[in-house]
């Protein structure tokens, strides 16, 4: 029985891992070629406008609706007759808090300020019920377990983005406006579309268990301070260069985040996998084991990605920054490096939150934002925007080390940290001498990426055969049922 439940758990991380894998690959490729396009057609000004939309709506979503999506995903997974109520409930919140943003943007309107201000007020509103909808619909469909649905809502999500984007950029010239009014048709478009899919008018007669819906507000509740640091952790070197150095700088800054996304394909597809895994195992003898394994892979995978992605750092920069975004190539390193450091706070993120302790969470990302907001504003003063790079990075590490030491309240990790602190100084070496660019840097970083890859190839290399042997010896167990019928 032990067996069966190990073929369980790891087959349904690995069957949703294959599901989100073609759901971001897919939309994260068109976006990433998305990016010449973005840099060509809207100036640096612009840019940096919208990437302050996108910094905000991070913030505003998880907080007016009290994490109502994280909510419907944690809670949806372990009570599947309440999912219609968890739905209703949802959707109630996240109009309330709708309904909030669209006052607020009407009031901005009679406001002594400019006019473009006063748009973008009512704009914001828009667009924030579009996004609030979307998201809230993908988390809800993952906490159903509904992958495929949450998969057609992300990719249809990104296919309206980019025939809009060519309507509205190319033919129309709308400029920024043309980019946000893409953004708010796919985010409506794709959450009515998932609340059909998943048969949402049937799922909204069902009745509200109100102790349930007690126990998910508070847990949302809890999240608070985990989403809002996150935030800050995430956003909020976007805001310190807007009022500092201008939205020209921040939308080079934002330029230069998209490489990094790169990184980030692989981190969402693991996370959004494993956060319905750990859910499900965290209460298992062996759950320590498990968790200890996907960690090491975890970490191979994305420090070896790291060192991969900077190595080629110069002909991807090349290739997608144009005109007057060619220096956001200096920024990448250290940001691409806080990915992975993010990636495994994500990773304890999720243990914690199985264990349904959103407290520790929020502790050791309140302690990263704390950190930040002094970095931040200290470094940019004196050193611009690698400044800021590297107070996300700073902060990122703090956040991490104190996310490890958290966790192991609930599961203490079997793996060699020492070892992996010293790959991290490596990929620091090899991302200062690719900003350097000092003679025959190249070839340096050949030999750092080399060296890490070998480091963790024997980690890799195992649970790789392993998870290859336990599919292979699934789809023997499915041949043997076929012949037995």
């Amino acid at each position: 029985m032990k067996s069966d439940n190990k073929k369980t758990r790891t087959g349904y991380l690995l069957s949703n891992m294959a599901l989100f894998t073609v759901s971001n690959f897919v939309s994260k490729l068109l976006v990433f070629f998305l990016v010449p396009f973005y840099t060509n057609v809207l100036t640096t000004s612009e840019y940096g406008t919208a990437d302050v939309f996108a910094s905000a709506l991070l913030l505003a979503v998880p907080l007016l609706s009290v994490n109502a999506g994280e909510a419907a995903l944690r809670f949806g997974i372990e009570n599947e007759k309440e999912r219609g109520g968890i739905l209703r409930s949802g959707l109630r919140r996240v109009l309330i808090s709708a309904g909030v943003v669209f006052a607020l943007g009407a009031a901005a309107l009679f406001l002594p300020v400019r006019a473009d201000l006063r748009v973008f007020a009512a704009l914001f509103a828009m667009i924030y019920l579009c996004d609030a909808l979307y998201e809230f619909m993908l988390l809800y469909c993952q906490g159903c377990e509904n992958v495929k649905v949450m998969i057609t809502g992300s990719v249809s999500c990104t296919a309206i983005i980019i025939a809009s984007n060519m309507v509205f950029l190319l033919v129309l010239h709308l400029g920024l406006y043309g980019y946000l009014f893409s953004q708010m048709a796919a985010y409506i478009t794709s959450a009515v579309l998932m609340f059909f899919l998943i048969g949402g008018p049937k799922l909204l007669k069902q009745p509200e268990n109100k102790e349930l819906q007690k126990e998910m507000f508070s847990y949302g509740r809890g999240m608070l301070l985990y989403s809002t640091s996150s935030w800050i952790n995430n956003a909020l070197d976007r805001f310190y260069i807007l009022l500092m150095l201008g939205t020209s700088s921040n939308g080079i800054y934002g330029a230069a985040y998209k490489i990094p996304a790169i990184l980030m394909v692989f981190q969402r597809i693991f996370a959004q996998s494993f956060q319905m895994s750990a859910t499900k195992s965290y209460k298992e003898k062996d759950s320590v084991k498990f968790f200890s394994k996907l960690y090491i892979l975890y970490n191979a995978v994305m420090t070896s990605g790291c060192a991969v992605i900077l190595l080629f750092l110069a002909p991807l920069s090349a290739f997608m920054f144009r005109k007057g975004f060619s220096i956001a190539y200096y920024y990448v390193p250290f940001l691409l490096i806080s990915v992975i450091f993010g990636a495994l706070n994500g990773f304890l993120g999720s243990v914690c939150l199985a264990y349904k302790d959103p407290k520790s969470m929020g502790e050791a990302t309140a302690a990263g934002a704390a950190l930040n907001m002094i970095l931040n504003y200290v470094l940019i003063t004196f050193f611009g925007l690698i400044g800021a790079a590297a107070a996300t990075l700073a902060s990122y590490f703090c956040m991490f080390a104190i996310a490890f030491v958290k966790t192991r309240r609930h599961v203490r990790l079997e793996i060699n940290i020492i070892r992996d602190f010293g790959v991290y100084i490596l990929l620091l070496a090899e991302g200062i001498l690719s900003m350097r660019r000092i003679p025959y840097y190249y070839i340096y970083n050949l030999i750092i990426a080399l060296i890490i890859v070998i480091i963790y190839l024997k980690q890799i290399r195992e649970n790789v055969i392993n998870l290859l042997a336990k599919l292979k010896r699934k789809q023997g167990d499915r041949d043997n049922d076929i012949k037995t019928e």
